[in-house]
């Protein structure tokens, strides 16, 4: 038998390990099995940024990882010297080769995947991590779609690049913050790694993400983490990567723009398509490498007619470009984002139901601050920190600013959310103060004033469109929202 009774508890464990959402509890429960009495209390309930700390793997993982390549030998030995092995013990050295190797290149990885440099040096440590590769994998494993070393390489830097970006862009150690990182990092490796590995990393662009969630809440964020975190292929003979991450997310503002100006930014012109078409012009589907991301903001003020299009772009990968004829394919990834109820909007007409079920695959939702805060109040110092000292705050100024807003902004409810909290550290750091903005610190009036019948229906009308714009921030989204001429909206703003 290749595993005693203690080993096949412990390799489970590290199966476990190996393709865990590294922000659930799953990675924790995994870790206490294989480490027993030797697993150490994480600081932090929530695995989170510490800006006061510099970012390192958990204790615990690297201590998982000692442990692991301490014993895979032995099981290499057994296994090689032809001791009888049923697929699940194959798949358990699997993980545990698998771990023993992202560890013990990780630190290589990690500084390769963030170097600015170009060319085959980058990663040229790639040729000893296929040796390495070779003495743990040149023996008769027999599984469905095994791995080869540049797949498996390709792998490792698209979670190293994936874990660090998610780290860093969502912050705050509340339960809410660390259920968005591990539905970010579902987004991109499914719920079952070991499926991804093998069947689905080329194909995540086939499934759009939409991500829902209040204005303020990092809707943009998280569509840009997706979108550079995505997996690309290495090129074992030139050592190399075919894209660089950052060049590959491209946005587009739905409610800034005009139903016209929206389907060409989308889908490109030809000349003469329209008055001002002057020229041929390539549109973003069209722009988008097959390894990039198309990510459209505010989707819910899309106009039906431009939805009809978009729906057909996620059914047959396939558009065709404003006055042209000849379709065109698109091989990159759809993203979009709306703070709106969509399913308000369905029901009154305004936004297609199927266009929302092929969106809804993959739904990300972002918490609003406030529920953050309402669980862990101590994240707002963590917040509050991190942002002024990104903004050229001192500790001395990080002391008052946490100070000042717990002493004049308790029980304050941040209706803008991070965006707002933000621009609160900064008018601090400037002015020494912060006062919520009128749309912010006025709602419960009007609305109050509303409710008690005390306002005419002009001055309700005005109230509301003021209030939409502080949330959208253009006319013509405000009057696409609230089915008013952009004019009436414009009035009203005066």
């Amino acid at each position: 038998m290749l595993l005693s009774a203690a080993d096949r508890n412990f390799f489970e464990a590290v199966y476990q390990v190996s393709y865990a959402n590294p922000f659930t509890d799953a990675l924790e429960e995994g870790e206490r099995r294989a480490l027993g009495g030797a697993f150490v209390r994480p600081k932090q309930e929530v695995w989170s940024l510490d800006v006061r700390d510099p970012l390192r793997q958990r204790e615990n993982s690297w201590r998982v990882a000692k442990k692991t390549a301490g014993r895979i030998e032995g099981l290499r030995e057994r296994l090689l010297a032809g001791e009888p092995a049923t697929e699940r013990d194959l798949e358990l050295y699997e993980a545990a080769a698998l771990l023993t190797i992202y560890y013990r290149f990780y630190g290589r990885i990690t500084e390769a995947a963030f170097d600015g440099s170009r060319g085959p040096a980058r990663w040229g440590f790639y040729r000893e991590f296929a040796e390495v590769f070779a003495h743990y994998f040149g023996v008769p494993i027999a599984l469905p779609g095994a791995y080869a070393s540049g797949k498996v390489f390709a792998l490792f830097v698209q979670i190293v690049r994936a874990f660090l970006r998610i780290f860093e862009s969502v912050l705050g150690s509340s339960k809410p913050a660390g259920r968005l990182r591990a539905a970010i990092w579902q987004s991109l490796f499914t719920h079952d790694m070991r499926r991804y590995g093998r069947r689905l990393s080329t194909r995540m662009g086939e499934f759009a993400t939409l991500i829902t969630g209040p204005s303020g809440t990092g809707k943009e964020v998280v569509a840009k983490a997706i979108a550079a975190c995505r997996f690309q292929p290495f090129d074992e003979r030139s050592l190399c990567f075919p894209h660089e991450a950052d060049a590959l997310f491209l946005p587009i503002n739905i409610a800034a723009l005009t139903p016209t100006l929206v389907e060409s930014e989308l889908f490109g012109h030809r000349k003469g398509a329209f008055t001002g078409a002057t020229g041929d012009r390539k549109g973003f589907l069209e722009a988008c490498p097959a390894l990039g991301g198309v990510f459209l903001d505010e989707l819910g003020e899309m106009s039906l007619e431009v939805q009809v299009k978009l729906l057909r772009v996620i059914e047959t990968r396939t558009f065709t470009p404003v006055g042209d004829t000849k379709a065109r394919s698109f091989e990159g990834k759809l993203l979009a984002a709306t703070n709106r109820n969509l399913a308000q909007a369905m029901a009154q007409g305004r936004f297609r139901e199927d266009l929302y079920f092929r969106l809804c695959s993959d739904i990300i939702e972002t918490p609003p601050l406030c529920q953050q805060l309402e669980e862990s109040p101590q994240v707002l110092e963590e917040l509050v920190r991190y942002m002024s000292l990104r903004s050229g705050g001192d500790e001395p100024f990080t002391e008052f600013a946490v100070g000042w807003i717990g002493e004049n902004l308790r029980g304050h409810r941040w209706p803008g959310n991070y965006r707002e909290l933000e621009q609160c550290v900064r008018n601090l750091l400037i002015r020494g103060e912060y006062r919520p903005s009128v749309v912010a610190g006025e709602e419960a009036g009007w609305l109050g004033l509303a409710r008690a019948g005390e306002l005419t229906a002009d001055e309700l009308l005005t109230a509301y469109c003021r209030h939409v714009y502080g949330q959208v921030g253009t006319y013509e989204g405000v009057a696409g929202r609230l089915g008013l001429d952009r004019r009436t909206v414009r009035a009203r703003m005066g």
